[in-house]
């Protein structure tokens, strides 16, 4: 490899040189002959001062910069090292950029030529990485990077990095080379020539097929190993007593300590699966409930010789049963152990369909990146998983052309049927003592059979089963959604489905009943009656927020059985059956369509045969549209609750109708509960004063027909937290005024100076987070602190956190999803803050109609349900600050009601005991400085 490749990196006081924002440092790595054979680094005197925040988050002070040299002094320099060689950066736009602007500023001007970038480098050949930030590669890849945002150290990983990839090029298959190198032309930075380069150094070798890679159809993958049947049929007693239990698991799990507790948890699995008897456990934080419920599913899976299935809420909690927790578990228990994760077929790629887009041309960036990822990751693949990618959001969109869902034709003649990914999960999971999914595909089986024949279910992180299976035996129908397909189908103008499937036709020359101008004048006519629906739909939104003083992102708006007998509901009623009648005429036209294409006697090409399977993919969508229509507008049931959501500012396309059962309790009894031998509920926070009444009566289960079993938490709370509460704030009850934000805003800014920021404020409303997250930013106290805020800061949750964790003066600013599933352990958290009690808006429509529901019974709607589930989210919001036993910290929560009303008590009652204290501002910070010192 005789190019010259210069890696740059540069800290610059901000991100906008046109508002004078200036470079402070500069690192260029020099790389030839695949070595590094030099670096320059310097500092540079911007000129003005360095901000507070750039200073903490890259150590550069004013005084580091003051006697360096003005840019315009080194200018030459750069010129020289650039000279002949391909610029590297990691997100180079920006790198690139800056520098050109600063170059040109100097009176150097056409300096650069070739740019490659390493983000989108990495993106090809690291398709499965989470993240592609240069820290998170630098720990995932060992990469020594001892000063992250500091311009030389940077720039060396980033060197490091491109070595690595390069070296990761030549690993690869020279028929997956030649197809990168061609689709590589089309990226937005300058990787094509690179890997012409080397491809053509691979070629001059001769080339082993690695032993675990095979070439089909022109396409490398890795081979698959056939499930074997394992399943072993010996007598293996379950471990009854201690003694038994820590001699079969001491030896195999590293750091592993008897306790008492976990060993009574798997004892209660296992009984309750002998004796067929529905189970609840609440295991606190620490219990080690995974490994308890595991040993008894694994023996009870042998003994009744069929799979026992492990239901999770998160992906995550998956992977980490499957490549953690079995994977030990296999070194200790004496028989063979086949674990899978189940998922529905569309989350696996048809590699028929795959093959025939690579036959297209296609100049989209995002697309071509999205295919150049996929041919990498088929040569390390064993699942054909399409959740293993980190896909760009072109890419999201180019997955649903790929995935699987099954077979038009027949499918022996899919000349990939031996290779695919979704049938040879079926038959590993077939061959599987443990079946790990998630609550939606586990109750979407209770509709339609999609695992295989069990009678054995833990279900983990269960406090999310009632709240998963209203949104799943429920209905949602977004207008960008219908809109998305309607565009897929296009019509004779435009070249999507709709006019291929025409000219097949034509070529065919088969003759639908429906003729193609009369079916593209109805895609034309329900595009337009979509809009006038959605259209409706926003000017009932738009009124119902006429009286509020406060507008939100997300409005709703319930439409309640009186509201749907009024002549405005009614209208919008024959409005959805235009539509849907328009949309049954459409999926009658297809269906015939495809049919006629099926029957015909000619063979089909491999590119027709590929079209065919996809649109049989959107036939299936277009349906399940048509469906939601019917079920939302047309044919609701009375019971259920309707409701729309939406941004009014954004109308129609933030609008979403929605419906759910009120009750989803009487469903899950039916159609899961009495379906099944046994199954174990489990999580940390599913009790309220030590009774799981509202959870049971939640899911349609009585305490009479359930065992019941609680493991407190081992860990000494009362030496690791402690819980304050102001009592110079004022009580908020309902409508929050600015006045009392101000006040809250500045606590938060006293507290956070005396915990140096380490700080989660964990809020119930997004208008409240907002308004305080400006404030305290504005203030001005806090410049050197990284202030993160959900739906503000850029980022999904868990990049807001690993941000959050990378600084070491903090906050974090969260709402919703932020109460539960975050795990910051150690000094990275050490102050919780809960603004207000978590009770659900009253006007929010299920709670709505939940209320309405319990009045109609005789009870009360706070003390049944609001209560209750306010109390069961404050578990899960306090258990986010101590997630080891290291860990320790205080609690503040800033709503006075839990010392001024008489069910403030069934709040404090419900967390572990830990010492308590009340006080003014300047008391609050003095206990905060005495516990955290």
């Amino acid at each position: 490899m005789s190019q010259k490749y210069v890696v740059v990196d540069l800290e610059t006081t901000g991100n906008m040189w046109e508002k004078g924002d200036r470079i402070i440092q500069l690192s260029a790595v020099v790389i030839q002959h695949s070595q590094i054979i030099d670096q320059y680094t310097t500092f540079i005197n911007p000129g003005i001062s360095i901000p507070p925040f750039i200073a903490e988050l890259t150590g550069i002070e004013d005084e580091m910069v003051e006697d360096a040299p003005y840019f315009f002094e080194i200018a030459g320099k750069i010129q020289t090292l650039l000279r002949d060689a391909v610029f590297v950066a990691h997100n180079v736009l920006f790198d690139l950029g800056f520098l050109r602007k600063e170059m040109e500023e100097a009176g150097y001007f056409n300096v650069f030529s070739n740019a490659i970038d390493t983000v989108e480098l990495t993106k090809i050949l690291m398709p499965e990485s989470p993240s592609y930030k240069l820290s998170e590669l630098s720990d995932v890849l060992g990469f020594d990077h001892d000063r992250p945002h500091q311009a030389d150290s940077d720039a060396l990983v980033t060197a490091e990095l491109l070595l690595m990839l390069i070296e990761k090029v030549k690993q690869l298959p020279i028929v997956t080379l030649e197809k990168l190198t061609e689709l590589a032309f089309y990226l937005k930075s300058d990787i094509g020539p690179l890997f012409h380069e080397l491809l053509h150094e691979q070629e001059a070798k001769i080339e082993n097929l690695a032993e675990d890679l095979e070439v089909h159809r022109g396409i490398a993958l890795k081979k698959k190993c056939k499930p074997i049947n394992n399943q072993d049929k010996k007598d293996h007693p379950y471990p009854l007593t201690e003694e038994e239990k820590v001699q079969l698991l001491s030896p195999h799990i590293n750091g592993f300590q008897a306790r008492e507790m976990q060993f009574d948890m798997m004892d209660t699995i296992y009984e309750a699966f002998v004796d067929q008897k529905h189970t609840v456990i609440e295991a606190g934080t620490g219990t080690g409930k995974s490994l308890a419920y595991l040993i008894p599913a694994l023996y009870v899976a042998v003994e009744k010789q069929q799979p026992v299935v492990i239901s999770t809420y998160t992906t995550q909690m998956q992977e980490q049963i499957l490549n953690n927790e079995i994977r030990r578990l296999a070194k200790a228990v004496p028989f063979p152990i086949q674990a899978c994760i189940a998922k529905g077929r569309n989350h696996y790629i048809h590699l028929l369909k795959f093959e025939q887009t690579l036959r297209e041309k296609e100049k989209h960036p995002d697309i071509v990146l999205t295919k150049m990822q996929i041919l990498v990751w088929l040569t390390r693949t064993e699942t054909g998983d399409l959740d293993e990618l980190n896909f760009t959001s072109g890419g999201h969109l180019f997955r649903y052309r790929i995935q699987h869902d099954g077979w038009f034709m027949d499918k022996e003649k899919d000349s990939w049927l031996s290779r695919d990914f979704y049938l040879f999960a079926r038959e590993k999971a077939l061959q599987s003592n443990i079946i790990i999914t998630n609550h939606s595909m586990l109750l979407l089986d209770t509709e339609k059979q999609i695992l295989p024949n069990y009678q054995y279910v833990i279900i983990d992180e269960a406090h999310h089963l009632e709240r998963t299976a209203r949104k799943s035996f429920g209905e949602k129908l977004e207008y960008n959604s219908v809109k998305y397909w309607i565009g897929r189908l296009g019509t004779l103008e435009k070249d999507f489905f709709f006019k291929t499937l025409e000219s097949l036709i034509k070529n065919k020359k088969l003759t639908p009943t429906t003729h193609s101008m009369e079916l593209e004048q109805v895609i034309l006519q329900m595009d337009e009656e979509l809009d006038i629906l959605y259209a409706q739909l926003g000017k009932l939104l738009v009124n119902s927020t006429e009286n509020k003083t406060v507008q939100t992102r997300k409005e709703f708006f319930r439409i309640t059985n009186e509201m749907k007998e009024n002549l405005t509901w009614q209208s919008i009623v024959m409005c959805a059956e235009r539509v849907y009648d328009q949309h049954q005429l459409i999926k009658k036209g297809l269906e015939e369509r495809l049919v006629l294409i099926k029957n015909h006697k000619e063979k089909l090409a491999i590119a027709e045969q590929a079209f065919i399977e996809e649109m049989n993919s959107f036939i299936q969508e277009w349906t399940a549209i048509g469906g939601r229509i019917k079920d939302i507008f047309i044919s609701p049931a009375e019971e259920d609750i309707l409701w729309l959501q939406g941004d009014v500012k954004a109308l129609p396309n933030s609008i979403t109708v929605r419906n759910e059962p009120t009750e989803i309790g009487p469903i899950l009894r039916e159609r899961l509960f009495q379906q099944k031998n046994s199954i174990v509920l489990t999580s940390a926070t599913l009790s309220i004063q030590g009774s799981f009444h509202y959870f049971l009566y939640e899911l349609g289960l009585t305490k009479d027909e359930i065992i019941q079993k609680i493991y407190p938490s081992p860990f000494k709370f009362e030496k690791m937290a402690k819980l304050l509460i102001p009592t110079d704030l004022p009580e908020i009850r309902g409508q929050v005024m600015d006045r009392d934000i101000e006040m809250i805003a500045s606590h938060l800014l006293a507290i956070a100076e005396v915990t140096n920021g380490r700080m989660l404020i964990l809020f119930t409303s997004y208008d409240m987070l907002k308004k305080t997250y400006y404030l305290v930013k504005d203030a001005g106290c806090l410049e050197d602190y990284a202030i993160l805020a959900q739906g503000i800061s850029a980022g999904s949750r868990s990049r807001l956190i690993k941000n959050f964790q990378q600084f070491h003066k903090a906050i974090l600013f969260g709402t919703s999803s932020f109460w539960e599933g975050v795990d910051i352990p150690g000094k990275d958290l050490s102050c919780l803050i809960i603004v207000r009690l978590p009770f659900a808006p009253p006007d929010e429509p299920v709670t709505e109609a939940k209320y309405e529901r319990i009045k109609e019974k005789g009870m009360n709607p706070f003390t049944t349900y609001a209560l209750p589930q306010a109390v069961l989210r404050f578990k899960q919001g306090f258990g986010r600050l101590i997630r080891g036993e290291e860990d320790r910290g205080v609690v503040v929560v800033f709503d006075k009601r839990l010392d001024t009303t008489s069910y403030g008590k069934v709040f404090l009652q419900s967390i572990p005991p830990i010492p308590i204290e009340r006080g003014s501002l300047p008391v609050i910070l003095d206990q905060i400085q005495q516990w955290l010192d």
